[in-house]
């Protein structure tokens, strides 16, 4: 789909090209000149250059080259006129788009940064924007769909990721997350070095198409890596052999419409919690949430009333998103 840019200047470029190709039909029909000197005769009477006519002209003829004059010119001075104007504010209100983003992105802080958009990337945006009060900021190097996501009014840069200055534009050091979606794992793993380099803190999920490639993200410093089509497959499967299972789980984790949800909170430093026993929290009666697991060092434990709750720890809770948000109140006090 053209921009509305292109439309007007293709619009003004038809006009002009219009005018000459009347021009020379009339001298061609009127005159009975050749093409080219019809065609001659009409690129100089519109351009102003002063040069005399091809060939005597007959009254018919000065009538027409009259009419052309006062209606070509005109035309030909009202479109150049509109074609610069056309391009210079385009130039700058692409300068003032920039700038005003820039310094939306400068007061970013704890965001995430998705690195493609495609229909992976689109899916993960969708998803966070909807479950997640971070920021997402957006980087492709598709104009078409950065064109569009400025028009959604969405945190958007364009350009490679893999260019350090794109990622620090979108301010990766102060990011809080990184997802890496585009389809090419050369590509994936290269923005993984960089943002790692750029950023040893944030916690970065980069996509993988090609199992063999996983360790290599990881050695590189993702988190996580994920492959869809694995994903994908393993989902088929389930929803084959576990159809309702399948969709209550899908329905905890993203929202399909049921009132639980699963939920993933670390145990912070200082947030009160650390060293409280499981029957001292009391989740439950304090806040309807209920603890399901919990993840420490890479394996997962089945808490009871007796278990401690250690600063790192990863808690796994279902309940309804009031709930759940009632407990984070509860771990920022």
């Amino acid at each position: 789909m053209f921009s509305k840019l292109t439309r007007r200047i293709f619009f003004i470029i038809s006009v002009n090209f219009t005018l000459i190709a009347l021009g020379t039909l009339g001298y061609w029909l009127l005159e009975g000149w050749s093409f080219f000197d019809a065609l001659y005769m009409t690129v100089i009477t519109i351009g102003s250059v002063g040069y005399g006519e091809v060939q005597a002209l007959s009254p018919i003829g000065r009538t027409f080259t009259i009419v052309f004059i006062i209606v070509g010119v005109g035309t030909v001075a009202t479109s150049f006129t509109l074609l610069v104007e056309t391009i210079l504010s385009a130039e700058l209100r692409g300068e003032m788009r920039a700038t005003r983003m820039q310094k939306s992105l400068d007061k970013l802080n704890g965001h995430i940064i998705i690195c493609g958009y495609g229909r992976v990337g689109r899916n993960a945006a969708q998803v966070l924007k909807r479950d997640n009060s971070r920021k997402v900021v957006i980087i492709d190097s598709n104009h078409e769909i950065v064109e569009q996501l400025h028009h959604d009014e969405e945190l958007v840069l364009h350009g490679d990721a893999t260019d350090d200055d794109i990622l620090l534009q979108a301010g990766i050091q102060r990011a809080w997350g990184l997802i890496v979606a585009s389809g090419d794992d050369s590509i994936n793993l290269f923005i993984v070095v960089s943002a790692r380099a750029l950023n040893s803190k944030m916690t970065i999920v980069a996509r993988s198409t090609r199992g063999r490639n996983v360790q290599k993200m990881i050695n590189a410093g993702a988190n996580r890596v994920v492959s869809p089509y694995d994903i994908g497959g393993k989902r088929m499967a389930n929803s084959l052999m576990r159809p309702h299972l399948t969709e209550f789980i899908d329905g905890l984790t993203l929202g399909g419409g049921v009132e639980m949800w699963l939920e993933e909170l670390e145990v912070a430093p200082g947030s009160g919690l650390t060293g409280q026993t499981v029957a001292q929290l009391d989740l439950r009666r304090r806040t309807g949430v209920t603890l399901l697991a919990i993840l420490r060092d890479q394996n997962v434990y089945t808490p009871d009333a007796s278990t401690h709750l250690q600063v790192g720890d990863d808690l796994i809770l279902i309940g309804t998103r009031q709930q759940l948000d009632k407990l984070e109140t509860l771990f920022e006090e």
